[in-house]
């Protein structure tokens, strides 16, 4: 099958439940979150996050070496392919964390 040069990408992002709605925002202002004649589209899910900084991290939760478990939301929007640097710079810009956990899946090509 040829890919189409619509196609779309899944971004799942994982991000502070207090942050959901401004990370959710910049990404649809970015383009994510369009399906047909829906925008602002996403799936939200809820769960517990854990990390522990490392000396030379900056966390912007936690203290370096301590662990940090978080509730977190786990954010899973479509992006167009062509728009997915756009996309990943808005996720990178209004994210809290210095280095936010995300992961960008590219679907099969469909007619």
């Amino acid at each position: 099958m040829r890919r189409r040069a619509d196609g779309l990408d899944v971004l799942v992002v994982y991000v502070p439940r207090a942050s959901t709605e401004a990370l959710l925002a910049a990404l649809f202002a970015a383009g994510a979150g369009a399906v047909g004649d829906y925008r602002e589209c996403a799936w939200v899910t809820s769960g517990l996050g854990r990390f522990r900084p490392l000396p030379g991290a900056n966390p912007a939760i936690g203290d370096v070496g301590e662990l940090v478990t978080i509730e977190e939301d786990r954010c899973e929007v479509v992006i167009p392919t062509g728009r997915r640097d756009e996309v990943i710079a808005a996720l990178r810009a209004a994210h809290p964390y210095e280095e936010p956990a995300f992961h960008v899946i590219e679907t099969a090509p469909l007619d």
